[in-house]
């Protein structure tokens, strides 16, 4: 039997990248996914892999900087299933113009309301169905510059991220009693569609070295099937060529 039979699953920015991998996973593993994400064709596209692997999914698409958004798409979600098992607050996004120097107020607007507002309407939605069924996991999907502080994700992403990490251990303390178990899942480098947004393109080489979204996909499922008594409340997963360790090798460090 799949160890997901029977559950819902909720996964934002399921479009394409971590989202997408993850909706996959879980849906592989038995589990229906709402898909969410600001275009509706390629979660569409999403959705028809799922139902080609026997899966079963629903497109709910909505901008989920926008709690209304949120708000709506939980409602569709508790109306039709009357439940939420698993939340994956994937939704997020960067911009070119990331340093001191080039950033706007509109730049850091945009930053911390796909980053870090998102990640928040969605806990909130979600929170109140699952504190009734006294279960339930959120992984948060943050950054390892949610962690690190340094200049090339850029100064906006970098405090989002660490602003989804505090939200996810915040979790923890409040709503264990109820639970509900959160992780702040921070990953480096992965070959995803955002990597087209930096300032410096990656070379196909140094993408094929990265992170693969699936490799996240698979994470998110063994995350999604640990058993109610553990909680995993945050995950650092890097790259083995981690290129910031080469780049401080080369330069002697």
């Amino acid at each position: 039997m799949k160890r997901l039979a029977g559950k819902v699953a909720w996964v934002t920015g399921a479009g394409s990248g971590i989202g997408e991998a993850g909706a996959l996973a879980l849906a592989e593993e038995g589990a229906t996914v709402i898909l969410t994400g600001r275009r509706k064709e390629p979660l569409d596209a999403v959705a028809a892999r799922i139902a080609k692997d026997g899966g079963k999914a629903r497109v709910h698409a909505g901008d989920m900087s926008r709690s209304e958004d949120a708000v709506r798409i939980m409602e569709a979600i508790e109306k039709e299933f009357g439940r939420l098992d698993i939340l994956v607050n994937n939704a997020g996004s960067n911009i070119p113009d990331r340093s001191w120097k080039r950033l706007t107020p509109a730049g850091v607007d945009e930053l911390i309301s796909a980053n870090l507002s998102s990640a928040f309407h969605g806990s909130i939605a979600a929170l109140p169905i699952m504190r009734k069924q006294k279960d339930g996991v959120i992984i948060n999907v943050a950054s390892i510059a949610g962690k690190v502080v340094s200049t090339q994700p850029g100064v906006g992403y970098i405090a989002a991220k660490h602003g989804v990490v505090a939200l996810s251990h915040s979790i923890n303390m409040e709503e264990c009693r109820n639970g509900i178990r959160c992780t702040a899942l921070s990953p480096g480098e992965v070959a995803t569609p955002i990597i087209a947004k930096r300032p410096v393109p990656v070379s196909d080489e140094d993408k094929a070295r990265m992170l693969q979204s699936a490799d996240l996909g698979d994470l998110i499922r063994y995350i999604a099937c640990l058993p109610p008594h553990v909680c995993l409340n945050d995950v650092l997963i890097t790259p083995t060529w981690n290129r910031a360790y080469i780049s401080a090798q080369d330069q002697g460090f």
